[in-house]
């Protein structure tokens, strides 16, 4: 049995969560996420805390047990607390800016770069080279935040690029450093 699997997961008093057949449900003052879980997974609920098993106990089932069980439980915290994610531009003119659901970006090169802001997605810039990005949904939360870093990923010899808030780049000697 997973160890992870197995731990409840604690309903807050003003999230509502509803499980039918393959279909979770779980609607808060932030949103209201949907996921389909497979049929092998069982949940049962009692009083504000639920219990994720399994129906059938198999390598493969025992090892989706512990992810579906994670998937939940960050839709529950999503839809109660949301999820922040901080980035940081660093390099010399570096500057963002959000206009009309559109993120503007100004980042060394000879053109801006605009990203469409997904609707379940805040962002929010503090002087002009921090970001906070806020959504109920997770994964759609850090996907997001991936694709704007594509564009100038931190580089190891001066540290230049967007960089998530406490993230340590290993920095590079360069040549003055090879003697």
């Amino acid at each position: 049995m997973s160890r992870i699997g197995k731990l409840p997961i604690k309903i807050p008093e003003n999230v509502e969560f509803i499980s039918s057949e393959n279909k979770v449900t779980v609607k808060g003052k932030f949103g209201i996420l949907k996921k389909t879980i497979p049929d092998i997974i069982e949940i049962k609920k009692n009083d504000n805390v639920l219990n994720i098993c399994l129906k059938t106990q198999t390598r493969t089932n025992r090892a989706i047990h512990g992810l579906y069980r994670t998937l939940i439980n960050n839709m529950v915290i999503g839809v109660s607390e949301q999820f922040k994610l901080v980035l940081n531009l660093k390099g010399v003119g570096y500057r963002a800016s959000v206009q009309n659901q559109i993120l503007i970006l100004n980042l060394g090169y000879s053109h801006i770069v605009e990203i469409p802001i997904p609707e379940s997605i805040s962002v929010e810039i503090r002087q002009n080279t921090t970001l906070n990005l806020k959504g109920c949904d997770k994964e759609n939360l850090g996907l997001f935040a991936s694709n704007i870093r594509s564009w100038r990923p931190p580089e190891p010899y001066k540290g230049k690029g967007i960089i998530y808030e406490n993230e340590i780049i290993k920095r590079k000697a360069g040549k003055s450093g090879k003697k």
